[in-house]
């Protein structure tokens, strides 16, 4: 199945199910205009299509003490396939990196880092940001305000 097998049934689901995740298969079909069973079939064939990857919750990230983001470009003194793979592994297994992506450009990578504060994002740089595999400089970019997040 492609996306071009999709019709606007099936991007209606997404598009709902990527807003309210956990809405009920019975809500999701009164707001595509069809049944239950057909919209649960659909929802099925879209999850085996890997069209739906899978479900997660969105959190109040600063009621956990992490509403403080920054961008990270990095530069990195080797981009061969072995380095990337090394720091990419480094990348996810350092939880306060919410996003890597590499770039083509200017830089090599760019990250989005969430922290509590300024203070704590230094010591992020420092002590883990800093320490990955091949980086060979960083420039921080902070975010003053969260206009469109995942999930809105």
């Amino acid at each position: 199945m492609s996306r071009n097998d999709l019709d606007d049934f099936d991007r209606s689901i997404l598009r709902i199910l990527r807003r309210e995740g956990r809405i009920s298969v019975t809500e999701l079909a009164s707001r595509i205009s069809l049944s239950k069973s057909p919209t649960q079939a659909r929802l099925k064939r879209l999850e085996r299509a890997g069209f739906i990857t899978g479900y997660q919750a969105l959190v109040d990230h600063k009621r956990l003490g992490a509403a403080h983001v920054v961008f990270v470009e990095v530069r990195l003194s080797d981009t061969r396939e072995s380095a990337l793979k090394a720091f990419n592994a480094a990348v996810r297994d350092t939880p306060e990196i919410e996003e890597c992506h590499m770039i083509a450009g200017a830089f090599d990578y760019l990250l989005k880092v969430r922290s509590e504060d300024i203070q704590s994002y230094r010591q992020i740089l420092a002590e883990h940001i800093s320490n990955l595999p091949h980086v060979s400089s960083t420039s921080t970019h902070v975010a003053m305000e969260s206009v469109k997040e995942q999930g809105s």
